[in-house]
């Protein structure tokens, strides 16, 4: 299956967090990135999905941390 790539501000979205853990967890290793600078995108396929309200789409839980990398620390 194709990569789904995605900006950080719809990657924040999809897995109900704060566009800085996705950076953060992009550095840290634990999601690809695809290009750079401003062109940089995520694949969305590497980040757990937030659960959210059928028709409202609020956010019920965001979704899990994605784990390290073997050896990596976290930041």
């Amino acid at each position: 299956m194709p990569p789904a790539l995605v900006s950080a501000a719809d990657a924040a979205y999809w897995a109900g967090r704060p566009i800085g853990t996705i950076w953060r967890w992009a550095s840290e290793g634990r999601i690809g990135r695809y290009g750079s600078g401003k062109g940089v995108r995520y694949n969305v396929h590497e980040i757990p999905k937030a659960v959210r309200a059928e028709f409202t789409r609020e956010l019920i839980e965001s979704g899990e941390t994605p784990p390290l990398p073997a050896g990596a620390r976290s930041a």
